[in-house]
């Protein structure tokens, strides 16, 4: 048995309607480049869905079915990240600076001449290749970093391991303490189409602005975690669903108002949120929460996107406010101030004031200690709502 192991070559996709062009370049790269060769587009994404060993995408513009700008962009649009990141060159005929142009927005790395020689063609292989590489180990090394660091060095937020790590020490204290713990689940609405529109990078920004925007608003004790390009996660310990629901109404109706630009365009952008509670769903494990979550937002990407779904269905301002005005428990309050959550006992100050004030009448008719009764009566509710600074804003991209 020898002991050398071959090295398997990179393997190149070359997509073009002529057999002559096809067969001139598997001539000029054979030796460096294992070549699969295609007939037209479709035939070519046929070939990169099935064939995980293609490093490198050749391919001219103009031809039947499928067109190289076509098969650009599905590779540039794909959800598998294999396919997303694959180098493309464009072999490059007579076609003018309007088609050069075009083919640059959409993604392509590179252009070679029909022509070109051997020395020529295995150089920008080669270059393209190592450039794929490097990028590749960058990315690996990111994700080992990730599951090193609590943060996400890209987006800032809660990597996927620390959210579950955290998440099963919060839902242990909510055992303990016989607390709630919910979680929503949001997503961008028809991001899929957002890239096919804009391309890749665009969708990308969007992505970032509603990362931004969630760590700017959510609560310091909630975890918000990036599940996948379009999804995310928002753990909140001490939080009942009710309270959850009118949060996500709140960011649902923000990322409605919001516009952005590219290129005087304007681009506007809805999300779909699910929400579930320890309450409501049961006491499991955040898991549990995370995929019930997300199967209500499934639910409410089938009804149309744009909207929040709750256990019972699609939620709306007037359930949460009917909700709200049920009187309040202050054992829950007491125990909400006990594990930090004050902000969420401000929020509904009205109604435990309500709750509270015929036991003050009370201690003041017998104690006459100066509690201010009147004050307390005329708190107006609408005084400690707060407003969205982010609805109605435009960002340019």
């Amino acid at each position: 048995m020898s002991d050398d192991e071959s090295l398997p070559m990179t393997k190149v996709l070359v997509v073009d309607d002529s057999r002559m062009v096809r067969a001139t370049i598997t001539k000029h790269i054979r030796g460096r480049f294992d070549v699969r060769d295609e007939a037209d587009g479709e035939a070519g994404w046929e070939a990169l869905l099935v064939d995980p060993a293609i490093q490198v995408v050749l391919t001219d513009i103009g031809m039947p079915r499928l067109d190289g700008f076509g098969l650009l962009e599905r590779i540039r649009g794909s959800r598998v990240q294999r396919v997303q990141d694959l180098p493309v060159i464009i072999i490059s005929g007579d076609e003018d600076d309007e088609a050069r142009d075009k083919a640059l927005r959409l993604g392509a790395n590179d252009f070679v001449a029909k022509g070109a020689s051997s020395v020529e063609l295995v150089a920008r292989l080669d270059s393209l290749v190592r450039h794929a590489r490097t990028r590749r180990e960058l990315d690996e090394s990111r994700a080992a970093l990730a599951t090193q660091s609590p943060l996400d060095p890209v987006s800032g937020l809660a990597t996927a391991s620390y959210l579950s790590h955290h998440a099963e020490q919060e839902m242990a204290l909510a055992r303990r303490h016989r607390a709630d713990i919910s979680v929503m689940v949001i997503d961008i609405d028809h991001y899929e189409q957002l890239g096919e529109w804009h391309g890749s990078h665009v969708a990308e920004l969007i992505t970032r602005k509603l990362s931004k925007i969630l760590s700017t608003k959510v609560r310091k004790e909630d975890t918000v975690s990036q599940l996948a390009p379009s999804r995310f996660a928002v753990l909140s310990p001490s939080t009942d669903l009710i309270g959850c629901c009118a949060f996500a109404l709140r960011l649902q109706r923000a990322m409605e108002k919001l516009v952005m630009t590219y290129r005087d365009e304007r681009i506007r952008i809805s999300v779909t949120i699910g929400v579930s509670s320890s309450a409501v769903d049961g006491m499991q494990t955040v898991e549990h929460l995370i995929e019930t979550a997300a199967k209500r937002v499934q639910r409410g990407v089938v009804a149309g996107g744009n909207r929040v779904v709750g256990d019972q269905g699609e939620v709306d301002q007037a359930m949460v406010d009917r909700h709200l005005k049920q009187a309040i428990s202050i054992d829950h309050a007491l125990l909400q101030l006990r594990v930090g959550a004050a902000d969420e006992v401000a929020e509904r100050l009205p109604d435990v004031i309500a709750t509270l004030l015929p036991l003050l009448e009370l201690m003041e008719s017998r104690l006459q200690c100066g509690l201010p009764l009147e004050l307390l009566k005329q708190y107006d509710k609408g005084r400690v709502s707060g407003s969205d600074d982010t609805e109605g804003t435009q960002t340019s991209v």
